[in-house]
This record gives C-alpha cells, structure tokens and sequence, in this order.
C-alpha cells in the first residue's frame, strides 16, 4: 500500500483504540472516585494521582521485559490481555448493584476498582515503550520516508483517540442508568473504553502473520546501569589517596566496559541531570485531570449546550493539535528574524514559567468560586431562613431581642446566623394574628422556617435542612412543600416526592438532568394539576411551593436554598491555553533536545528518565494532596505556582552552565579510533604472520 508494509495499518488502528480506552477511563476517573465511591477530594486526588504515576513506572519495566526477554510482540500481545482484563474489571466494579446499590456497603466495588487500575496502569505502561518501537521496526532500511509518515500518522492516532474519548465518555458518565435506581453511568462510561481496548487486543493479533518481529537484542537501559554500577562500586573500593584520580567518576569503569559506553553514558548522564527539576512541571501539568476537573463540578458549563466538568479536559488536546504548528511555522521563525537565541533549554525554562502562570489563573478562577459558595454554620452557630408562604406580609422578631425581620408574601430570606445558646424562640406578626415558635431543641445546622397566615391562625414549620456543602455530585436539589389545606401528591418527571400533608417538606432530590425541563405534577382528591418546571442549572438547591391549581394549571413558587454555579467554565480556558503553551515549549521541545544530546542507541534510557520524571511529578501532587493542611484550593493552586517558579530558576541556572555537544562528532571521534585500532592491529598480526614464516 503506497509502499507502506501492511502490517502498519494495524499498528495505527490497535493504537487509536488503546488510547481511546485509555484517556476515555482517565477523563471520568476523579468523578467516579468523588460521587460513585464518595471519597474526599483530597484522598481522590491522591489516589488519582497514584495511578498516573504507576502507568508512568511501568515503561521501563515493559521496555526492560521486551528488549531482555519476550521481544516486542510477545510484550505487547501479553499486556495488552493484562489491560484488557483491567478495563473489564473496572467497569463490573462501577456496577452500582453489586452491593445492592448500597453507598455505605461499597467494599467491593473499592476492591475491584483498585485491581482493575493496577492492570490497566501495568498493561497501558508496559506497551508504552514497545508499540512506536515495533512499528518502527517494519520498516527497511531504505523506507526513511515512509517511516517518517508512521510516525506522523501514528501520533495523529493517539491525538484523534484522546480527543473523541474525553468528548464521548463523560457524556456517557453523564447519562441515567442502573436497575433498581437510576444515576450517573459508570458502567458504560468505563465499559465502552473496555470494548475498544478489546477491539484494540483483536485488530493487533490479525495482523499477526504480518509483523516483522525482531528478536530481542539486549536492553541497553541495564547495560548503563550497570556499567554506573560498576563505576561507584569501583570508586569506593578505591577510594584511598594511594590511587591516582581520574578525569571522571565514570572513568572507574573503564576496567570492564569500553571507552564507548563510558563516553555515551557520560553523554546521558549529563542529560538526565537536567531532568531532575523537570518532575515539578508535571506535578503541575498532570492537575488537568483532577484539581482542575473538580473545580469545573463548582462551575456553570451552559455554552448553548452543556458541557461536563470532565469534558473540559478536551481543552488541551484541541489546542495542542492547533499550536504545535503554528509555533513551528510562525513563532520560531518570527524569534530567528528578531536575532534571539531561543535555545531548546531556554524554550523550556520559559514553559516552565507559563506553567506556574497557568496555575496562577487557576488560583484566580478559583477566589471567584469560593465568593459563589454558601457560608455554612461554624461550630456553636445555627442559621435560619424564613418563608412566608401566605398572602400578607409578616415580621418576625427573633427572641429574646436579637433581631426583626419583615417579609413580604411568597417571599423569603436569605439564611440568618445566630448564635445557638442565644436563640430561644421567635415571634410572627402578620396582619392581626400573632404566634410564637419555641426554638427549645436547636443542635446547630441550618433551619427553614415555613410559615402561612390564614384568617384565623398562623401556621408555621421548623424545617432541619440537613445540608453542609454544595450538592457532591454537582447536580441540583429540590424539595416540594404543600400550600395546599390538604395532603398532596408531588412529582417532577419520574421523581414522585411522596404524600405531603398541609405545610410538610419532602427530602432533597437529584435533578436528573439539571439542564432539562420537567412536569411538575401534584395530584389531590378530586383533581390533579401540573406546570413545566424552570431549569435548574448545577450545584443549586431549590425549595418549590405548591400553591393553587387553576383550570389545571399548578402553581408554584421556586425558593432558592443554595444558588446554583454562577463562574462560567470558559474562564477554565485562559489556564488550559497557558498550560498548552507550556506543554509546546517544555514537552516536545525537552524530549527534541534529550534525544539531540545522546547518542542514538541511547534514546531508550533518555525516554525512559523523561517518563521517571512524569511518574516523580505524580508523587508529588498525592503527597502534597495528602499531607497538606491548607483549607483553600486557591491557596495550594498559587503553592505549586510558587514551587514551580523555584524550580524554574534553578533549571535556568542549570542550563546556563550547560554546554551543546554534538553526540556524532564523538561517536565519530570513536569510530575513527577503533578503525585506526583495527587497521594497526591487522598490520601487527601481518607482521607476526610474515615473522612466523621466516
């Protein structure tokens, strides 16, 4: 096919799958851990975070397994069935049934869940390292251009595979299902990468017969390692004054290993110094998927359409795909004609800046949700708010002589703070009638007080709102009161509230779809009447009256408990394009300028360091996650900010200590040498030959 080996077809389509399964489970990961298992923020971030780091600890494994031992094919074929297996695992474990769809009996979809992310992150980083590789290696010698095109084509796949899998399994997650209860669907959010990662396993193994399956050659990551090895143990053993010094620590292995290797490791050792701030970029960088997912579930995703908070992550690859070209066509050139040496170390350093910026804006975004979020009781407080549910105003004047408020009919207050020991009772006026409500047994918390003049009585209800944070899973609340004079049926779409007598409260309920609307129906002896409801928005608690019915048409009136998210997603999108710049200048151009510096039978160990520092950058995010004590999000967003910033200076100061080397011009120098060797030696054997004869 254009000169294209067939078997490659299969390579690109097996990795467009993988990816697909593998960015697809990952963009609703930290929702599944927050709202299916109820796990705290922190503990989610942490264990998210775990996870990424394990798939980025598991490459050199792989890389380790195919060049000593099984080869390429064998590596991949195994692991992707170990992958497989993980997928399918973590989709039964998202099973709400398992444990009888109860929240507080979920040992075993814990359980499943965790053996189920430990084989996908040991398949998905086990077959990191070898698919590139092996479909490289289906190339002849002579087929540079073509395999140039692989390469292109090859990472068109994981970017096509990453963006359709963000966009389409959080709106999976989104959707209702389940047997004996209906909510969000994991199962299918997680089964669906499942299948591809399958279809991914079967297009791999029909191709089969096509490979080019090179035998394995030894893994040159073990060869350093040990020649390192060898070097610090012969330096210790000679570590007295009566041994001369040499030129390099690296020099001590010359016993065993020759020039070369000593020369190419030196090469890469001076690379992987640099690495060593780098694991502080994506400590940051890798937040995409879990603090910045959570901020998006305290945010308003309307754009005309709904977004997810998990689809947000989408952001990056979209704007990836958009400015890794116009950097290379339009921004360098630009930097060349203005006569600045913008060097492959300064190119980083100053992703390393947009970086902390970007977290920056994030820490900014983060102060105007906060202003959004209610002020719940502390310790020792009580809040209450008041409804006046009648037809004529009222004042309430809350005893003993702490404060009047007056409220006007079908109206309501905000929620009022009190000191508990203080607030003994309150006192209604409407019209002519007065009442006095007895706070005896108040515990704290939050309170309504629903009340109704009605010519011959006040009647009132202390309601205990049982609410202490934004709804968990982003979704709004409603609960139904009854104005009526007599008990009622409610319900909203498929959602029945349950009998209400005069003035009682339902419980809070999802809104399934918070952007929908739904037929609000009440259902009394001899009639029944209805109306469309509102839309609810996210993170929103609503209180609904059911006042009067006239010629079927029901009339409510909506009380907002908690307001819904009012900070746009959008300005989620200034952070994201600074966090992609970085990523253009500090990723493509890092890996560009490692594999510029270190001879080429060397890049392995060079990509295997890089995936170490990603995998160090994880560690860092769940240990800060874990042992922080810092309350505000905005105030640990502007802590890896500061941190990144530190650790961009240093890495300036590195690299300005660092000197370009040309790792052919050596390798070269090395040739030359070992020919002049060999030439001199077969003059001597000549010699000795001649010798002989005489």
């Amino acid at each position: 096919c254009a000169g294209f080996p067939l078997s490659i077809f299969f390579i690109v389509i097996n990795e467009f799958c993988e990816r697909f399964s593998y960015y697809g489970m990952k963009a609703v990961l930290t929702l599944y851990f927050t709202r299916f298992l109820h796990w705290e923020a922190n503990f989610a971030t942490a264990i998210y975070h775990t996870f990424v780091a394990l798939c980025y600890l598991t490459p050199i494994l792989g890389a380790i397994i195919a060049d000593s031992w099984l080869g390429k094919f064998k590596t991949i074929l195994y692991l992707s069935i170990v992958y497989t297996i993980g997928q399918a695992v973590l989709s039964v474990g998202s099973i709400n049934e398992l444990t009888g769809g109860s929240s507080n009996n979920l040992g075993l979809n814990i359980a499943l869940s965790m053996i189920g992310l430990v084989l996908i992150a040991l398949g998905t980083g086990g077959i990191k390292p070898c698919v590139s590789a092996f479909g490289g290696d289906q190339f002849e010698e002579d087929q540079e251009k073509q395999r140039s095109t692989f390469f292109s084509l090859f990472y068109l796949s994981i970017n096509a595979g990453s963006l359709l899998s963000t966009l389409i399994t959080p709106t999976l997650r989104a959707s209702q299902c389940g047997i004996h209860t209906k909510q969000e669907c994991y199962p299918l959010a997680f089964g669906v990468p499942a299948i591809l990662m399958a279809i991914a396993l079967v297009v791999f193994v029909i191709g089969s017969r096509m490979y080019k399956k090179v035998k394995p050659q030894g893994n040159v990551m073990l060869e350093v390692s040990k020649c390192v090895g060898f070097a610090i143990k012969n330096r210790f053993q000679h570590r007295s004054k009566e041994f001369p010094k040499r030129e390099h620590w690296l020099d001590w292995a010359s016993e065993k290993y020759d020039k070369r290797l000593i020369a190419q490791t030196k090469m890469v050792l001076r690379v992987l110094f640099l690495y060593i701030p780098l694991p502080m970029f994506w400590a940051v960088f890798d937040q995409q998927g879990s603090r910045w997912t959570l901020q998006a579930t305290a945010m308003n995703g309307n754009f005309g359409f709904q977004i997810q908070p998990d689809q947000m992550q989408i952001v990056n690859p979209i704007l990836i795909v958009i400015m890794v070209p116009v950097v290379d066509s339009l921004v360098y050139p630009l930097i060349k004609k203005c006569k600045l040496n913008f060097t492959p170390l300064k190119k980083m350093t100053v992703g390393m800046f947009l970086g902390s910026l970007a977290f920056v804006a994030a820490a900014l975004v983060q102060v105007q949700i906060d202003k959004t979020y209610p002020v719940f009781p502390a310790a020792g407080q009580t809040q209450i708010k008041l409804i006046n549910l009648g037809a004529v105003p009222a004042t309430v004047q809350f005893q003993p002589q702490l404060q009047s408020v007056d409220v006007a009919p079908k109206r309501e207050t905000g929620y009022l703070t009190f000191e508990t020991s203080k607030l003994k009772s309150l006192h209604i006026v409407s019209a002519t009638l007065n009442k006095t409500e007895y706070l005896k047994q108040l515990e704290g918390g939050r309170y309504t007080l629903a009340f109704k003049w009605d010519f011959v009585d006040i009647n009132s209800k202390l309601i205990y709102d049982n609410m202490t944070s934004k709804p968990e899973n982003g979704k709004s609340l409603v609960r139904f009161i009854n104005n009526f004079p007599f008990a009622t049926n409610i319900t909203m779409g498929d959602t029945n509230f349950g009998k209400l007598a005069p003035l009682s409260v339902s419980n809070y309920s999802d809104v399934p779809q918070p952007d929908w609307l739904y037929v609000i129906t009440a259902t009394m002896p001899l009639a029944s009447c209805s109306v469309s409801s509102k839309k609810f928005g996210y993170g929103g608690a609503y209180t609904i009256s059911v006042d009067n019915c006239v010629a079927g048409k029901l009339n409510i009136t909506y009380f907002e408990d908690m307001a819904p998210n009012t900070v746009h997603m959008a300005w989620q999108i200034p952070q994201y394009f600074l966090l992609t710049c970085a990523e253009v200048l500090f990723s493509v151009t890092g890996l560009e300028f490692s594999y510029s510096q270190a001879p080429s039978n060397m890049k392995s160990v060079l990509q295997a360091g890089w995936l170490l520092t990603v995998a160090v950058g994880n560690i860092i995010v769940l240990i800060v996650a874990g042992a922080s004590t810092i309350k505000k999000q905005w105030a640990e967003y502007v802590l890896f900010a500061a941190l990144l910033l530190v650790v961009c200076i240093i890495f300036a100061i590195m690299a300005s200590f660092y000197t370009y080397i040309d790792p052919n011009e050596i390798e070269a120098q090395f040739t030359e040498e070992k020919e002049e060797h060999k030439k001199d030696q077969e003059d001597n054997e000549k010699e000795a030959e001649v010798d002989s004869r005489m």
